[in-house]
């Protein structure tokens, strides 16, 4: 499968750490005592204003990310923005209902939409996943220094535990994006015709971990051919810098619309917030549900003794409006389109064969 091994990695750390998490916090919890009252008397006195600038702002999120592709995809084929910002919404949107496996559903969507290369749209595709990693690591390390300059380490054990999450998982996607950077300079510089040439039989192979790991190269090829210039390597900065800043933004504007503590706290502290939850997002944890969601909610309660009612209305709010509010026009677009939940399904289960037939022809 496509990009199975990278997103083994990466959620196999999101699991450790969030284990570590969940096990230390499992006794601060108290479920039992959870008043629908309090939870209902928090959501009804929430500042609707605020939440629905932060539905704006993340609408804004997705068309950075649109921008950002529309810049690679100029190189491979045609790059209309409403093109690339509808399919990206409603390949978002396919996400909710398929999970983290149907995420390279966007850019099949938005081959067939712009009539390109699948091939070409993955490799945008596969930049794309290296940005956010990097944006994810440089997030994490911004998260601890704020952690570590803001007075919460006298929080005792909920201090060492998040320090030592935030450092375990900064230092991760750190490694990660680095190896990654590096490998596309030395290819830009040196080449990838021969590097490609030699995956090729491997490619033939349709399983195994040989074949996804030379698929995986291959995308991963394509996307840094993309790149041409210092302008294209400037403006993946710059977007990238963009987008993950106003999706802090976004985060301080709903945890603000609950007031009481919630109201109290500070852009700094929403990227702490953010920092739980990037971790939390790259699984689904048993029995207690999606780990953004939860380890929001631990970050709420245990750091800034939040109570559990808030807490789980803003974690919650922040799911539905950063992960859920891009399917109020994902999904029209995906029924305009004429695209059906099975159709798409069907979809996804082939790309690895329409991939694989674009690929196995080396690039110039």
């Amino acid at each position: 499968m496509a990009l199975k091994s990278r997103k083994a990695l990466f959620a196999a750390l999101g699991i450790l750490l969030a284990g570590y998490l969940l096990y230390h916090f499992r006794g601060n919890l108290h479920l039992s005592q959870f008043s629908a009252a309090r939870l209902w008397h928090t959501l009804r006195t929430a500042n609707y204003y605020y939440l629905l600038l932060s539905v704006v702002g993340i609408y804004a999120c997705y068309a950075i990310r649109a921008l950002r592709w529309q810049k690679f995809q100029a190189h491979v084929g045609p790059a209309h923005f409403w093109s690339i910002y509808g399919m990206n919404l409603a390949g978002f949107s396919v996400m909710l209902v398929l999970g983290r496996a149907a995420d390279p559903l966007r850019p099949l969507l938005i081959a067939r939409k712009e009539k390109i290369a699948v091939s070409g749209t993955f490799g945008i595709y596969a930049l794309e996943r290296i940005l956010d990693a990097a944006c994810t690591a440089v997030v994490a390390a911004i998260g601890l220094l704020i952690f570590e300059s803001s007075g919460q380490m006298e929080a005792g054990g909920t201090a060492l535990a998040f320090e030592k999450g935030a450092r375990s998982a900064g230092t991760a996607f750190a490694v990660g994006a680095i190896v990654a950077i590096g490998g596309l300079i030395y290819l830009r510089i040196h080449g990838s015709g021969v590097l490609e040439r030699r995956m090729q039989s491997w490619l033939a192979q349709h399983h195994g971990w040989r074949a996804a790991f030379a698929r995986n190269l291959l995308e991963f090829l394509r996307g840094i051919q993309t790149i041409r210039s210092f302008s294209d390597a400037a403006a993946a900065l710059i977007y990238s810098a963009l987008h993950w800043g106003l999706v802090a933004v976004v985060y301080f504007l709903v945890i603000r619309a609950f007031g009481g503590k919630l109201g109290t706290l500070g852009f700094a502290d929403a990227v702490l917030i953010l920092v739980f939850s990037l971790v939390g997002s790259a699984v689904q944890l048993p029995v207690v549900g999606g780990g953004a969601q939860t380890l929001s909610m631990i970050a709420l309660t245990q750091l800034y003794g939040v109570e559990q009612e808030p807490a789980f209305a803003a974690a919650m709010t922040l799911w539905l409006i950063t992960f859920g509010a891009c399917s109020l026009v994902g999904v029209p677009l995906l029924l305009c389109e004429g695209w059906s939940l099975g159709e798409l399904k069907r979809l996804r289960q082939q790309e690895n064969t329409e991939i694989d037939s674009e690929i196995a022809q080396p690039s110039a």
